[in-house]
């Protein structure tokens, strides 16, 4: 391996720690990004069944806001479980932006390195050719330096091809990702609107319809003693 990057030249050491880069993003991201840790299954009616038992309380929405990033959008809206329906929606919305914006952090660099990562590889084929004319003289030509002209202009070639496939490969598979992610968000998110704030007016329904028995009754009664 030495040897690859030592006939590849200095070029190749920038190619080498983009590499680097480029796959600890990866990881990064395959571990952020999983399924189980975005979107838990069964959270949505964990949280419904606490909040139709308990009410809401700061430390469970604290709770479930650091659990997953779809835990940050209900507390976000179950802060606002009193308001309004749009109110409610917006607030989730403008959660949501903020999830999605962490969802997708370092993918944009990931998709800067596969775009650069080819150019970098050209300015070490420009290097490697110019070490190649370099190798003419009027006395004839080096062949020592011939070959290592053109080793340095196809390793670094090769390496920028090497590093720039897989990168934008990540790339697109992670932001079609993070598409899903927010699409499944924001359909668990509308559910849960529908099940806060139907249940509100049910509630205000029953207590509204306690209210006018009880009047009812009281004028009755009055009516009785009349």
């Amino acid at each position: 391996m030495f040897a690859i990057i030592q006939a590849a030249g200095w070029p190749v050491w920038a190619l080498l720690i983009t590499s680097v880069i480029a796959l600890a993003l990866i990881i990064d991201r395959l571990v952020a990004l999983r399924a189980s840790k975005v979107i838990p299954a069964g959270l949505l009616n964990e949280v419904l069944g606490h909040y139709a038992e308990h009410g809401v309380s700061p430390e469970y929405l604290r709770e479930v806001a650091m659990g997953s990033p779809l835990g940050q959008v209900f507390a976000a809206g179950l802060r606002n479980h009193a308001v309004s329906r749009a109110a409610m929606k917006e607030t989730i919305e403008e959660e949501g932006r903020t999830v999605a914006h962490d969802l997708g952090r370092f993918v944009g660099a990931l998709g800067t390195i596969a775009s650069i990562a080819p150019l970098m590889g050209l300015f070490g084929t420009v290097i490697g050719m110019i070490e190649i004319f370099g190798s003419q003289s009027p006395a004839g030509t080096n062949p020592q330096e011939l070959a290592h002209g053109i080793s340095v202009a196809l390793y670094n070639t090769a390496f920028g091809l090497i590093i720039a496939v897989p990168s934008m490969i990540f790339f697109r598979y992670y932001r079609g990702l993070i598409d899903d992610f927010v699409v499944e968000m924001e359909r668990q998110a509308a559910r849960l609107i529908d099940a806060v704030q139907g249940g509100r007016r049910a509630r205000q329904g029953s207590a509204g319809g306690a209210a006018a028995a009880g009047e009812a009754a009281g004028g009755k009664a009055t009516g009785r003693r009349g």
